[in-house]
């Protein structure tokens, strides 16, 4: 969803050649990324402790492939 969002605010700014939009692309992602940092992981740490923590250490960032149970 967030990349969606920055994607689309990213795409206006080439079709209307605006550097104001892609600078505030850049704003929204910064605002987005703080978010995710100091709420999101840290509240789904809190629900689901060592099973997200297990989640973690096997989705590398960026992945290319689904994630499955037991997969390597």
């Amino acid at each position: 969803m967030y990349v969606a969002v920055v994607s689309l605010i990213l795409g206006q700014a080439l079709l209307l050649g605006d550097t104001h939009i892609r600078t505030y692309a850049i704003l929204v992602w910064l605002v987005m990324h703080f978010f995710v940092l100091t709420y999101e992981e840290p509240t789904l740490r809190k629900s689901f402790g060592a099973e997200y923590e297990a989640f973690c250490a096997r989705v590398p960032l960026p992945r290319f492939t689904p994630w499955r149970e037991g997969a390597e």
